[in-house]
């Protein structure tokens, strides 16, 4: 009987020391994926900073520019995609086009010398210019951890873990196609 309690023993210890691994490594993965809602969630914050942004904006470029309707009526609608959209890759999507319709109503700045001079267009469009750098470095930290995330759950022998969990890849915050042109406005 003493040679079985032996075989018991090490057989339990071995059991909870699998066990606190095993625990170990899932709440690394909640720790990690934690991180990566956390980092989303600041992401989502400046993006609704801009977007509360956008309507005083154009109400001043307005002043200047009504008969630009299509320029107005392109970022009214991009932004309430943004506003509209729920999941991370949708809210990505809207943020895409606001991107580019934002980028036409400054470049249609430019047509405007009075504009660019007034006061309030100057204040709001150093806002925006703050708030799209702040977009870029919470865009940059959602990444760093998302690619965390990706490449500690397809490692071995967390791979099987988080397989046996259901966790799986998250998408990253890429740029829009084309992001890299700039905007013409032509009259």
């Amino acid at each position: 009987m003493k040679g079985a309690a032996k075989v018991l023993l090490i057989i339990a210890v071995i059991v909870i020391v699998l066990g606190a691994v095993v625990a170990g490594r899932y709440n690394r993965l909640v720790q990690l994926e934690t991180d990566v809602e956390g980092r989303w969630a600041q992401v989502e914050n400046v993006l609704q900073r801009r977007a509360d942004l956008i309507p005083n904006l154009v109400n001043t470029v307005k002043g200047y520019a009504s008969h630009e309707e299509r320029v107005f009526t392109e970022i009214a609608d991009a932004r309430s995609r943004l506003l509209a959209a729920r999941s991370p890759e949708e809210q990505m999507a809207a943020n895409n086009g606001l991107d580019a319709a934002l980028g036409r109503l400054l470049a249609l700045s430019e047509a405007y010398p009075e504009l660019k001079a007034d006061a309030s267009f100057i204040r709001l469009q150093d806002e925006l210019a703050g708030t799209e750098n702040r977009i870029a470095t919470e865009r940059m930290r959602f990444n760093e951890s998302v690619q965390t995330w990706n490449s500690t759950i397809r490692q071995f022998p967390m791979n099987i873990l988080a397989g046996m969990f259901g966790k799986q890849p998250k998408a990253y915050f890429e740029a829009a196609p084309g992001a890299q042109e700039v905007p013409q406005v032509q009259f």
